[in-house]
């Protein structure tokens, strides 16, 4: 059984999806922490350039995301690192290549037939799991979210913090590559339930989702 949950940077979707999960006794897969792994690998490696090599570069890479700790060949990698201004831009680029996203794509679908799931991401309900019995569509308005996402790199420590200007722009900016890329373009599944989380509370948003999952659980007998 999986829900999925989309939409664009700084909705709010990592959050509450760990919650909502938490709630409702599934798993939680963040596969936005999956692109930011690859595109970590590819930033060390010096990859991001050469697609072909990137792409080569998969056979052998080993991925794995367990109790909400990613592994990159074999080696725990810290939340911290893979949340930097950096990656973040790296990620939409790898995001963008076909040979990335068909070999997550099959990795994230192995994972969502062992369980139950709440999956979030920016094409779980449109292409990874098109089949899901409860799709929502997150979206706030890029002030907003320039604001939660600042907040997330002082958290983390970042240093050299870029201005909330600078942080709107750049969210404005991956938000028309996500939603104009031919693979997996961010674009809400036609059946998905939609969400501004502007001006919700953080547990606001989770009581909505609840809602509407147990109701969309309910009616296929899960209670």
């Amino acid at each position: 059984m999986v829900i999925t949950i989309d939409g664009p940077a700084g909705a709010g979707k990592s959050t509450v999806s760990r919650l909502l999960a938490e709630r409702l006794g599934f798993h939680y897969l963040d596969t936005g922490a999956m692109y930011r792994a690859v595109a970590l690998a590819a930033l060390r490696e010096n990859l991001l350039e050469d697609s072909r090599k990137l792409a080569h570069r998969l056979q052998t890479l080993q991925l794995a995301i367990q109790d909400g700790k990613v592994h990159l060949d074999g080696k725990e990698i810290e939340n911290q690192d893979l949340r930097t201004v950096e990656v973040t831009a790296a990620s939409t680029i790898v995001a963008a290549q076909t040979e990335v996203r068909d070999w997550l794509v099959g990795m994230q679908k192995e994972i969502g037939q062992t369980g139950n799931f709440v999956t979030e991401g920016r094409d779980q309900g449109t292409v990874v799991f098109p089949e899901a019995v409860c799709k929502f569509f997150l979206t706030a308005a890029p002030g907003e979210r320039a604001k939660r996402r600042m907040e997330d790199l002082r958290k983390s420590g970042a240093p050299d913090l870029p201005s909330l200007e600078e942080l709107e722009a750049s969210i404005i900016e991956r938000d028309r590559r996500d939603s104009t890329r031919a693979t997996g373009p961010l674009v809400a599944a036609h059946d998905a339930i939609l969400v501004d989380t502007t001006s919700l509370s953080k547990d606001g948003v989770v009581d909505k989702l609840e809602s509407e999952a147990r109701r969309k659980l309910a009616g296929v007998g899960v209670q």
